[in-house]
């Protein structure tokens, strides 16, 4: 059985959580308080960091390859597209929201431990907002990241979509077609289960 240390306010391992229960397969879910981490998830991870999946004597770490290996693993639904050449634009759209969109995002998750203080949280929270802004005119005619069906770009932005009210992302009235897309994704069965207490009350 798969085993996934996550952290029970995570982003990342939320990620991972929303896979698990889209694919409706037997796993177990070990909370790991990210305040206090216990030392084996160091010796798992050398960056000392979750979501952590463990199966058998496998032990992978960052959210995204954790996924695709779930995805790969367990085939129904299949959440990486099937054509090669979708995949690979698949796969670079998920390093550019790394770059371009996550790498704030870990700065917001730290915000107690930044020392610049607020000037640079809301030059992240102004990047989040410009970038995912940029978006938007997808989900004037798309239902999904890639179209009609989800996938695993909609799993990889849904954590921050759900943290906007959490870290004091404000966004345009012209964003209006990319909140309606949120709506969608938290909606869903899966995401709802996925959820973890601490993670339902981010959100007014």
């Amino acid at each position: 059985m798969m085993v996934l240390y996550s952290g029970t306010t995570c982003p990342f391992s939320q990620r991972c959580r929303f896979v698990l229960f889209e694919k409706g397969m037997d796993f177990e879910i070990r909370d790991v308080d990210l305040f206090n981490k216990p030392e084996d998830i160091s010796v798992m991870n050398p960056y000392g960091q979750v979501p952590i999946l463990v199966e058998r004597d496998l032990i992978l770490y960052e959210s995204n390859i954790i996924n695709e290996y779930i995805d790969e693993r367990f085939p129904h639904p299949q959440l990486m597209p099937a054509d090669p050449v979708m995949r690979a634009r698949a796969r670079l759209f998920l390093f550019n929201f790394e770059r371009e969109l996550f790498i704030y995002v870990h700065q917001l998750e730290r915000r107690e431990q930044v020392k610049e203080g607020a000037k640079l949280l809301e030059g992240a929270r102004q990047q989040i907002r410009d970038r995912l802004t940029q978006l938007t005119p997808i989900f004037v005619k798309n239902k999904y990241m890639l179209g009609e069906d989800f996938s695993m770009l909609d799993v990889a932005i849904a954590p921050l979509l759900w943290r906007l009210d959490h870290y004091g992302i404000e966004m345009p009235k012209t964003a209006a077609p990319l909140l309606r897309y949120a709506e969608r994704i938290f909606s869903r069965p899966a995401y709802i289960e996925a959820l973890t207490p601490s993670e339902k009350v981010m959100r007014r």
